[in-house]
């Protein structure tokens, strides 16, 4: 083997949307590192392709019709019998558009019955009366055929036709993975074993050598599927293609012989555990720990459960054997509230440990070791299922590494590594009397099982030592030695924009515009507090992005505040009165299927509170799919940002802001730890208050904002500042460096306050340099604007922030002790400081036109 004169490429290939899969995300990295050209393909939310990064990792979302599966579903038990009774309608939407055209041609004959001469009129009207007999015979027809097929037809033991999603699949993914062209192929679970092996023989017969292998994440013979016809179709695809694979891999050694030994294998499948990258953990890159999530002392014992919550992860015996340990609490580490959840907690309630148990949000995948290593003991209650029997989950490692003991049912391989590492205690899985015993005995012998977590078990469950026999399969399937990468990637490289367009970024004048509520399949609504007017942009974003959301923005509107862009604007002096407050119960019931709240404000008036909490309830009834936006004051606790930051806002504020803005946060916070919602900020910063959230940036119209007139060609630069109220944003603090400035002619200095905002963006357009905020440690609309400007911009920005932007962040960093060195730099480097708002220009129409946004709320959007 030697270096190739490219790096060889490898297209990581999974059927979900890559957010949250671990597993593939570590693979991508990790092959990056090793100096691979990585592409990582998922399955995109919307109707379009979407296109983002990870660091030098392309990832690729695909949209993935039904078109096949449509064609399959088409078709009867009785093919004959349907092609006589169904007379070519496929589905219901055929006989409606059979029906429309029968409904239009009869008003229009037998309208010409009346116009037409008495011979005309005669065979008109024996034409009207044989069709009529033609059309009710095949309506009747249609239902005959309908009632006899079955709606949930059992397995015809045909894959494609039992399952015709994986063809789907391949159609989609097929054509972008042979565009790519690359030199390896790694499948992930049976879902893509078709995708891989057809896409891999094609290029072959292009002639490129391409590889694939598949990686068997789970033993698909003992996952109890919900669907009869999955239950047959995904083995049967897996036993058609896995010999087809130039390589086989898998979780653990006991699945890797099942794998052989099933299919005939002639080697070996190569192991590879799902563990965690040992290197980052303890770097103190996760904000909290699952402890101050649940607002708990060190003093108090505390169990955890991390991951998916299904009937076979048995976190019933764990529920049910609670009232046995008084005084021991359980975080529950979910990413939404699913219908088992809702029955457990039920039972929580009726047992009377509701209030012992908490939900705790799910952190980045590089971030959850140190998350749970606050915690006293990690759980594993699986029943005794064929897939849970059969290999190490990766909540094992994951615990492990954090420096948890274990307390695990007594599934076979679990069971047989903890007691021969003794590592913790082992219970019946569908006992849970032997469940609370053994979590008795765990968390008495805590600091005795914890120091059984060697460095040995570190190491081997590490994900350093599990991908190096990947890294080597790659090499040896392609032939090829990959080049050392020109720059170090990080495990903990965070994804971040694409550059594929989505749409015009707004209506005329810069007015966002959105698609109405109407008969889109997601209706969405946004509000009620609409800052900025972030949800009129928002609903810009996602609609543009997917034309099967529409949107309807609410904003709660006051007489001193401004009207921003919305479809319905409620009084907020009268959110306390009944009639104000059944209308928005009306509005909202039976119209939405998804909503998102911002600010943390009731969508019900003052109906159930002042918070959304209140509210959630009824909208869980109403089967609404609710997602958070926080937007700044409504959850950034001024306690801890006094804490954090030298010169925070909060230092300056008018007497009594601080305490009435610290208990909202705190109120807030809880609801948001609470609730087990989606949860979104619009500025990175207040991930250090929230940080289960994700980022979804402000959104500006970019376009209106872009100016060509050069900057930093005066001989004294326009310096432009401009606050809403000087203690936000430090301006008392940084008066007297930029008055002294000005006074020596050095800058022509400029405070706009209380000035239009047409006004102001005129002013920003003119100046070389803006100056925005010293106080929080983040930016927001203003600095953005200023950005798609092309204007270098000036603030405080903290470490934590630009780990968020993974450093793309152009804002030059100063505080008001450091203002007067900064200006000094970017006033004698002329040329660099222009380039500075290039890149900013750059940053702008990358992260805040609404694209982005659009991608990051496209999960919740489904």
């Amino acid at each position: 083997m030697k270096s190739p004169a490219r790096p060889p490429r490898l297209a990581v290939i999974v059927a979900n949307g890559i957010t949250g899969d671990s597993r593939v995300q570590k693979t991508a990295v990790a092959a990056a590192r090793d100096g691979w050209d990585v592409t990582l393909i998922g399955r995109s939310d919307t109707k379009r392709v979407q296109r983002s990064r990870m660091g030098p990792i392309d990832v690729v979302r695909v949209p993935v019709p039904a078109e096949y599966g449509r064609s399959v579903k088409a078709r009867r038990a009785h093919p004959l019998r349907g092609a006589m009774t169904q007379f070519r309608f496929p589905d219901q939407a055929a006989l409606n558009h059979y029906r429309a055209s029968y409904r239009a041609w009869v008003r229009e004959t037998s309208a010409e019955t009346v116009w037409s001469g008495a011979p005309r009129r005669a065979s008109l009207k024996a034409i009207l009366r044989a069709r009529r007999a033609v059309y009710r015979l095949r309506m009747r027809a249609f239902k005959w055929e309908q009632r006899r097929t079955p709606k949930d037809p059992g397995p015809v033991r045909d894959w494609r036709r039992d399952w015709p999603q994986l063809v789907d699949l391949d159609l989609a993914y097929g054509p972008v993975i042979e565009e790519l062209k690359p030199d390896v192929i790694h499948a992930n679970d049976a879902t893509m074993i078709v995708t891989a092996a057809r896409s891999a023989a094609r290029l072959r017969a292009s002639g490129h050598r391409c590889a694939w292998l598949y990686d068997a994440h789970e033993y698909i013979r003992g996952v109890e599927w919900p669907n009869p016809r999955q239950a047959w179709a995904l083995p049967a695809a897996e036993a058609e293609y896995i010999g087809r694979a130039d390589a086989v891999v898998t979780v653990s050694p006991q699945l890797a012989e099942l794998l052989k030994n099933d299919h005939k294998l002639s080697e070996l499948p190569v192991v590879v555990g799902n563990s965690p990258v040992r290197e980052v953990i303890g770097s103190g890159s996760v904000r909290s720990s699952v402890r101050e999530v649940c607002g708990l002392g060190p003093e108090v014992p505390l169990m955890v459960y991390s991951g998916w919550l299904g009937p076979e992860r048995g976190v019933d015996a764990v529920i049910n054997g609670l009232p046995e340990l008084p005084g021991v609490h359980l975080a529950l580490v979910c990413s939404r509230v699913n219908p088992l959840l809702e029955q457990l907690l039920e039972t929580s309630v009726s047992l009377g440990v509701r209030d012992r148990i908490h939900l705790v949000p799910y952190v980045l995948q590089h971030e959850v070791a140190d998350y749970l290593s606050s915690a006293d003991v990690g759980l594993t209650p699986f029943r005794r299922v064929p897939n849970c029997e059969v290999s190490l989950p990766t909540k094992v490692s994951e615990y492990l590494q954090a420096g948890l003991p274990l307390v695990t049912s007594d599934v076979r391989v679990i069971k047989a590594y903890v007691e021969e590492k003794k590592l913790g205690e082992v219970f019946t899985w569908d006992d849970p009397t032997t469940f609370a015993a053994a979590a008795s005995r765990a968390l008495e012998r805590r600091d005795e099982l914890a120091g059984n977590i060697t460095e040995d078990v570190l190491k081997e469950l590490s994900w350093e030592q599990q991908s190096a026999g990947l890294l080597k399969l790659y090499r040896s399937l392609s032939k090829k030695i990959p080049p050392v990468p020109a720059t170090e990637v990080s495990w903990t490289v965070g994804e971040t924009p694409g550059a594929a367009p989505i749409g015009a970024s707004s209506g005329k004048s810069g007015v966002p515009v959105w698609t109405p509520l109407g008969s889109t399949r997601i209706k969405l609504g946004i509000g009620p507090a609409n800052y900025a007017g972030q949800g009129a942009a928002f609903a810009q974003a996602v609609s543009q992005a997917n034309a099967d959301v529409s949107v309807e923005v609410v904003m709660n509107h006051r007489a001193d505040t401004f009207d921003y862009p919305a479809d319905v604007y409620v009084d907020a002096a009268r959110l306390g009165e009944l009639d104000v407050q059944l209308e928005q119960v009306k509005r909202v019931v039976g119209r939405y299927t998804h909503l998102i709240v911002d600010a943390f404000m009731p969508v019900f008036g003052r109906l159930n509170g002042d918070t959304i909490a209140g509210d959630l309830a009824a909208l869980r009834k109403a089967r609404i799919k609710v997602a958070l936006l926080s937007h700044g004051s409504d959850i950034r606790n001024p306690v801890r940002h006094m804490e954090r930051h030298e010169y925070s806002l909060f230092r300056d504020a008018p007497d009594g802001i601080a305490e009435k803005l610290r208990s909202k946060a705190e109120v807030n916070r809880r609801i948001a730890d609470e609730c087990g919602l989606p949860l979104f900020v619009t500025t990175p910063d207040l991930l250090d208050d929230l940080p289960s959230a994700r980022w979804a940036p402000l959104v500006v119209d970019v376009a209106s904002w872009a100016v060509e007139a050069p900057t930093m060609e005066r001989k004294r630069p326009v310096v432009m500042h401009a606050p809403s109220k000087r203690w936000t944003k430090g301006t008392d603090r940084i008066m007297p460096v930029l008055t002294e400035l000005h006074e020596r002619g050095v800058i022509d200095f400029r405070c706009a306050e209380n000035i239009p905002w047409a006004e102001m963006q005129a002013l920003v357009k003119e100046s070389d340099l803006v100056l925005d905020q010293f106080t929080t440690g983040s930016y927001g609309t203003f600095a953005v604007e200023a950005m798609a400007a092309g204007k270098p911009v000036v603030g405080y920005i903290s470490d934590g922030v630009k780990a968020a932007t993974n450093g793309e962040l152009p804002i030059v960093s100063a505080t008001p002790d450091t203002l007067r060195e900064v200006l000094g730099s970017l006033l004698d480097d002329r040329e660099g400081t222009a380039a500075v708002g290039r890149a900013s220009s750059e940053f702008a129409r990358t992260y805040h036109d609404g694209r982005w946004t659009a991608q990051v709320l496209s999960g919740f959007l489904k």
